[in-house]
């Protein structure tokens, strides 16, 4: 599974990167703040609203601290997608949120 770490992720958007971040976490999660570019689709739907995912790009997923972010990571990978899990979650995220 490819990785990558807030400190990363922070330095990309930074940068101006235009970059796909998925939040997977639940709707009282989200309410307390997500990373502003990320698009909210909970963990248990990923699997319904794959047709509004292109394979065609790069997506970075997100949740609390990492695992199930992973999990969604690694179900979208077995569907052809190409993405990336944000080890430690929100829990290691130190940016703006919304």
């Amino acid at each position: 599974m490819k990785e990558i770490t807030a400190i990363e992720l922070q330095k990309e958007l930074n940068n101006g990167k235009g970059l796909n971040i998925i939040d997977v976490r639940e709707v009282d999660e989200v309410a307390a703040g997500k990373i502003p570019e990320a698009v909210h689709i909970p963990l248990g739907l990923i699997e319904y609203r794959l047709h509004e995912l292109d394979k065609s790009k790069e997506y970075i997923m997100v949740c609390r601290s990492g695992a199930r972010s992973g999990r969604a990571t690694e179900f979208l990978q077995s569907h052809g997608f190409n993405v990336k899990n944000m080890v430690g979650g929100m829990l290691s995220w130190e940016g703006n949120v919304e």
